[in-house]
C-alpha cells in the first residue's frame, strides 16, 4: 500500500510486450480498482479529488493503454484489441482479481473486459458511456464532432464545451476540475497526439455500430454494475445510460441534472459517495 497521492505518486512502468505507464496509489481493504481512461485521455486527466477520495479504502490503480501518454505500442483501431492491451497491463501487474471503473471510451473497455475475463472482476462502474452499437455512439456527430474539429480551442475551453453543461453553475465546476487536474507538476503524460485520436475514433465509430442482436451480450454481464452519467450528455448520449441500466442483469443508474459528460468531474463529493456505497455493499 502507498502513502502516495494522486499528485505525488510516482509513475512507473511494466513490460507486457508493451511497455506500460502507471500509477498506483491508496490504502485500504477494498479490492485494487483500476480507471480506464476517456478518448485521447491519459493519467493526467483524472480528477485528483475523485482518485484519493476513492484511495481512502483501496488501491487505485491508473495507466495509459498501448500507445497513450507515457505507455509504448501503438493505439489500436478497435476495442477488443484495446481490451486485450488492458489485460496484458493486468496480467504484468499480477492483478488476479479487481473492482473496474471505466469513463467514455474506457467504458467500452471495461464492458468488453469483463466480457473476456469474467473471473477478474467483482464490481463495474461505468460512466458517461454506452453499450456496443448503442445511439448515436460516433464521435462524427454534432456537437461534438464539430468542437474536436475547432483547433483554435484549448483544452479547457474544448473539455468546458463537451464535459460540462452550458449553465454558469456547471461550466465554473467545469474550470474547478481543470484547475485540479493541473495540479501535479512532476512526470507528467505526454498531450495526446493526432495518431492516437484518429485510431481512438476508428474504435468509437465501430463500437457504435450494431452487430447481430442489439444489447444481447450485455446479460452475459452478471457483476453488479453501477452506470452514472449526466442528465445530457453531447458526447455519448445519455439515453445509453438508461440502454446500460435496462439490460445489465444487476445494474442501478444515477443521473445528475445541470450535467453532461464529466458529471463524475462536476461532483466528484457526490459520485464517490456513490462509488464507496456501491463498492463498499
Amino acid at each position: 500500500m502507498s502513502q502516495n497521492t494522486h499528485d505525488t505518486t510516482p509513475t512507473r512502468f511494466v513490460e507486457a510486450g508493451i511497455r506500460f505507464a502507471y500509477r498506483r496509489f491508496g490504502n485500504g481493504k477494498g479490492l485494487p480498482l483500476l480507471f480506464c481512461q476517456h478518448f485521447t485521455g491519459t493519467m493526467d486527466g483524472w480528477d485528483p479529488k475523485l482518485t484519493n477520495t476513492l484511495a481512502e479504502d483501496r488501491e487505485v490503480i491508473l495507466f495509459d493503454n498501448a500507445g497513450v501518454g507515457s505507455s509504448g505500442g501503438e493505439t489500436p483501431e478497435s476495442v477488443q484489441a484495446m481490451t486485450s492491451d488492458a489485460l496484458a497491463f493486468v496480467d504484468a501487474l499480477g492483478l488476479k482479481r479487481i473492482d473496474l471503473l471505466g469513463f467514455s471510451l474506457g467504458g467500452m473497455i471495461a464492458q468488453q473486459l469483463v466480457l473476456d475475463r469474467p473471473a477478474l472482476v467483482r464490481r463495474l462502474i461505468l460512466t458517461g458511456t454506452g453499450p456496443e452499437g448503442g445511439e448515436g455512439i460516433d464521435l462524427g456527430l454534432p456537437p461534438s464532432s464539430v468542437v474536436l474539429a475547432d483547433r483554435s480551442l484549448s483544452t479547457l475551453e474544448r473539455q468546458l464545451r463537451l464535459f460540462f453543461a452550458p449553465s454558469a453553475t456547471s461550466q465554473a465546476a467545469g474550470r474547478a476540475f481543470y484547475e485540479r487536474r493541473t495540479k501535479r507538476k512532476s512526470e507528467g503524460d505526454p498531450s495526446p497526439n493526432p495518431i492516437v485520436a484518429r485510431a481512438q475514433a476508428t474504435a468509437i465509430k465501430a463500437w457504435g455500430q450494431p452487430s447481430g442482436k442489439r444489447y444481447a451480450r450485455l446479460k452475459e454481464i452478471r457483476q453488479p454494475v453501477l452506470v452514472f452519467n449526466g442528465i445530457n450528455d453531447v458526447m455519448i448520449p445519455t439515453i445509453n445510460s438508461y440502454i446500460l441500466a435496462r439490460h445489465l442483469p444487476d445494474a442501478r443508474l444515477v443521473l445528475y441534472p445541470d450535467a453532461g459528460h464529466g458529471a463524475l468531474f462536476q461532483y466528484p463529493e457526490q459520485f464517490c459517495a456513490q462509488a464507496k456505497l456501491f463498492l463498499g455493499s
